[in-house]
């Protein structure tokens, strides 16, 4: 795919955030993956933050978009095995570092591109973040490889998007809506869907991925990702000037739903792109991925979900009042257990190698 046409690709995320802020959405939040998810985990009562409990529409539209154009493309290919269970725990703590940070990957840049210059520290620890896992990469970090399941399990994600859409729809008495705060702030459910499904099926054709994008730059030199990251960030700046320039500010004080702790901005999102190079992908990547009919993904996305749950039910989330002390044990933790998966599973390959070697001498 030619660089011209995944920056277009890009552009269309990008201004399809800014027309989600402008039909409702909250603010900086035109699409974020780890704040929807959250809410989504509110309005299941897996967590009870009354502000933060809503079933997002555009989290339905990123699977059933990815999964009827992978199908259509015949992607669709039902795979797993790959530590699924390590993938879980990775995809729990990315949860709680986007979570102090305040949005996932993907807000970053388009927090970025409101002015907001507390994701430019958050962009700072992303990389840094994502640098530190590719050292791992680089000495033979790996999860392992996937097999071929029956295509069964391949359908559960969509399945369960499906279920979420008519829980959506039908607003049944078990499922919890917000009355006030971000959860109550959403564009029309139509909007929210096509745009939804729109970023699904570009995301599934282009490959975008923001860990991806700055992965690919500094292991092999290529800008094919990040071009499609520029895009977004270009797209969006343009359309927030252009659609929503009242809520346009430059600065690092009173920016919506966020905080000036540079220090837990930093940490937090170096623990979510620690955890996603390791992964292989951003939120975003992985929700793409599950559609696709992989099963690791998948378990990822059930991990960022516990984590966006736990995260309100033991006060580790951030707000715009800064980051509790539950939350800055939590990022601590977060790494300590996450750069010690990536040590262990590189020891135990150098450990494998060097048996093989003396075997090989004999």
């Amino acid at each position: 795919m030619k660089k011209s046409t995944i920056l277009l690709a890009g552009g269309v995320i990008g201004l399809l955030a800014a027309a989600l802020v402008k039909f409702g959405n909250p603010v900086n939040m035109g699409i974020c993956v780890a704040c929807f998810y959250r809410d989504i985990a509110g309005a299941l009562g897996l967590h009870r933050a009354e502000a933060v409990q809503y079933i997002r529409p555009e989290i339905i539209g990123f699977i059933l978009g990815a999964f009827l154009i992978a199908y259509a493309n015949k992607e669709f290919k039902a795979t797993g095995g790959s530590s699924p269970l390590i993938r879980f725990v990775l995809g729990f703590f990315v949860m709680i570092g986007a979570l102090v940070f305040l949005g996932c990957p993907l807000r970053m840049i388009l927090r970025l591109a409101n002015g907001d210059l507390n994701a430019l520290i958050g962009l700072f620890g992303y990389i840094f973040g994502i640098w530190v896992g590719i050292q791992f990469l680089k000495n033979g970090f790996t999860l392992g490889r996937s097999y071929k399941q029956a295509k069964a399990n391949g359908y559960i994600m969509p399945l369960i998007a499906l279920a979420l859409l008519i829980f959506l729809v039908i607003k049944p008495a078990f499922i919890y809506f917000s009355e006030g705060g971000p959860g109550s702030m959403h564009a029309p459910l139509a909007l929210s869907l096509i745009a939804g499904l729109t970023v699904g099926a570009i995301v599934q054709r282009t490959r975008i991925c923001t860990v991806g994008g700055f992965r690919d730059v500094m292991l092999i030199g290529d800008y094919h990702l990040l071009t499609g990251l520029i895009g977004i960030f270009l797209f969006a700046l343009v359309g927030n000037l252009v659609l929503n320039t009242a809520a346009f500010k430059i600065g690092f004080v009173e920016q919506p739903i966020a905080h000036n702790d540079f220090i837990w901005n930093f940490l937090g999102m170096t623990l979510a792109g620690l955890g996603s190079v390791l992964l292989g992908g951003c939120p975003l990547r992985q929700t793409i991925l599950a559609a696709e009919g992989n099963t690791d993904s998948a378990v990822t996305v059930l991990g960022l979900i516990t984590g966006a749950a736990f995260a309100h039910n033991f006060g580790t989330a951030a707000s715009p009042a800064g980051v509790p002390v539950n939350g800055q044990i939590a990022v601590a933790i977060g790494l300590v257990v996450v750069l010690g998966i990536a040590g262990l599973i590189v020891a135990r390959k150098a450990d494998t190698k060097q048996k093989e070697g003396a075997v090989l001498g004999q």
